[in-house]
């Protein structure tokens, strides 16, 4: 199975792209995983609704030219499902038995995710009720795929 992590933005921070790295190593092992970033996209003028979302639109464009065909992608918005390490687990498994060999998934620039790329995903997800800086969830994401993973191949990671 191939898994992506689409996102805006790099990541700075040297403690958070270790993280990062940790997850990735430990997840070669369950699967081809990749991190693929895309470009921020820098607000012109006055934060208002109009900005924002050519703001959106544009990290949006550069979001859906990532996505490939026959993937499975999965949002991470606000709006989303919250649900437990068990229920990704499941989802990921059930997504790989129906013969779908890459899962997408996505985070957003600071002002979330596009509608279209919302439109375009098959599940919202969200990760918390509570906020988290973009770096701290793409750790978590990692984190969570790689408890997945040793969720679905009974491994002894998950308690």
């Amino acid at each position: 199975m191939n898994i992506n992590i689409i996102c805006v933005g790099k990541i700075k921070e040297k403690y958070w792209t270790e993280a990062v790295r940790e997850y990735q190593k430990r997840l070669s092992a369950f699967c081809k995983f990749q991190i693929l970033e895309v470009e921020e996209e820098k607000i012109s003028g006055a934060q208002n609704p109009s900005n924002i979302l050519m703001t959106l639109n544009g990290e949006g464009k550069r979001i859906a030219a990532k996505l490939p065909k026959n993937a499975y992608t999965i949002a991470l918005c606000i709006e989303g499902k919250i649900c437990s390490s068990e229920e990704l687990a499941q989802q990921i498994q059930e997504i790989g038995l129906r013969g779908t060999g890459t899962v997408n998934f996505i985070i957003g620039g600071s002002w979330g995710i596009s509608e279209e790329v919302k439109q375009k995903a098959d599940w919202k997800l969200s990760m918390s009720k509570m906020t988290f800086p973009h770096q701290m969830a793409r750790v978590i994401l990692c984190e969570q795929i790689y408890r997945a993973f040793e969720i679905i191949h009974n491994g002894k990671y998950h308690k």
